[in-house]
């Protein structure tokens, strides 16, 4: 029996999925129905037909909802936001197996999303488990990674230099940029992105004089963002760009020597190769990620082993920061302190953080073994925390400990 994958980009406007090797990709509006009669739901497309035809109630911005933790009244009924997301979801990943003609179980799910809020993330990860995959199964991951597993599989040219992208729509206008950093301990690829302040609604463009105020903005932008920047590629995202007649200046001062590129469905496809990079015993991207949802820093520590100095990373630039962290155990020389060391991944800087053990029992030297636990609670907050291990039956462990978080 094959197992099945998918990446789903989830927005407020629609959701997509896209699936292994399938070349579909399938888009939902992101609402859901409930049919007065029959009790049952309908999602996306049928959703609105169904309310259309006077036969159900239909509630949308089901992530927004998730966001504020809201609820949403069907005739009389209230549902929290998290239940109608379930909803949502288990009927549009059931529209997609019956598409494809399988009962195959889904092996894995990647979530990509444009904003990692902590409640979003949870929630999607109990959608998952409540739709039959273990955690371990299921990943949440930002539109910027989505976009550097999207690049890294097309063809080197696309990627061998600076990578930029707008994305306009309903919701916002922003530009996206990635480049591949070489030459280091490590290749490294760097995304990040930026919200426009002139992201306009595209309603304006229905008429001669939005539209150009539309094309006039966009060209701003690009004038702003991109002077005196190399480009190997630019890609184009997003409703506002399905039709691209209105912004005539705006495509050619764009495609003046630049490879430009319409992709609709690049966050679920870059979800989906994730998906399948996971399932890998080895990776097929041997880069640092650095961007949002990842440690920007690394964090290390000196040690001495086996009578060598030794340097110990405890967290490496480009880790996901709810998965980084480590434990070891140590026995502090002629000191009554912890030393560790964080270097920004963009500065070869290191800014030495020194955590004082006080309150620890005293003993003779070297008779204090302390377990040093690193874990982040985001992308710039590390939380450190010392325990008092003694040192064999001579000197019992205690219940001493210290918890610090340092800022990255």
């Amino acid at each position: 029996m094959n197992e099945l994958i998918a990446g789903i980009d989830l927005c407020d406007e629609y959701t997509q999925v896209s699936c292994g090797n399938e070349e579909k990709t399938w888009t939902f509006p992101t609402v859901v129905c409930r049919h007065r009669a029959a009790g049952t739901w309908s999602v996306g497309e049928d959703a609105y037909a169904q309310t259309l035809r006077g036969e159900g109630s239909l509630t949308d911005k089901l992530v927004k909802l998730v966001l504020k933790d809201g609820t949403a009244t069907l005739d009389g009924v209230r549902y929290p936001a998290k239940e109608l997301l379930e909803l949502f979801l288990e009927r549009v990943l059931r529209t997609v197996k019956k598409d494809l003609e399988t009962e195959d179980t889904f092996r894995g799910l990647v979530f990509t999303v444009r904003s990692l809020d902590e409640r979003l993330v949870e929630t999607l990860y109990s959608c998952g488990e409540k739709l039959g995959l273990e955690k371990k199964q299921i990943r949440v991951i930002g539109h910027t990674e989505s976009m550097i597993y999207y690049m890294l599989s097309q063809k080197k040219e696309i990627w061998s230099g600076t990578v930029g992208m707008f994305d306009l729509s309903e919701q916002e206008l922003r530009y996206y940029e990635m480049k591949v950093q070489r030459g280091l301990k490590k290749n490294a690829v760097l995304a990040e992105y930026e919200t426009m302040e002139e992201s306009f609604s595209l309603d304006i463009l229905e008429t001669p004089s939005g539209a150009k105020l539309g094309d006039k903005i966009l060209c701003t932008c690009a004038d702003r963002l991109m002077q005196r920047k190399l480009y190997s590629a630019v890609f184009l995202m997003g409703k506002g760009f399905e039709k691209r007649e209105w912004a005539e200046d705006f495509m050619k001062l764009l495609c003046t020597k630049r490879r430009v590129y319409m992709e609709t469905a690049m966050f679920a496809m870059g979800a989906v190769y994730c998906a399948q990079d996971r399932l890998r015993p080895q990776t097929s991207y041997p880069y640092a990620m650095i961007c949002e949802g990842r440690l920007k820093s690394s964090v290390t520590m000196e040690v001495l082993h086996k009578g060598q100095e030794t340097t110990v990373t405890l967290a490496a630039a480009g880790d996901g920061w709810r998965e980084g962290g480590a434990m070891l155990e140590v026995i502090p020389e002629k000191q009554n302190a912890i030393e560790l060391e964080i270097t920004p991944f963009d500065s070869k800087k290191k800014k030495a953080v020194t955590l004082m053990l006080e309150g620890f029992p005293n003993r003779p030297e070297r008779t204090t073994r302390v377990r040093v636990e690193v874990s982040f609670l985001d992308e710039k907050t590390m939380k450190v925390v010392l325990t008092d291990r003694g040192f064999g039956e001579l000197f019992p462990a205690t219940d001493t400990r210290i918890v610090q978080e340092v800022m990255l």
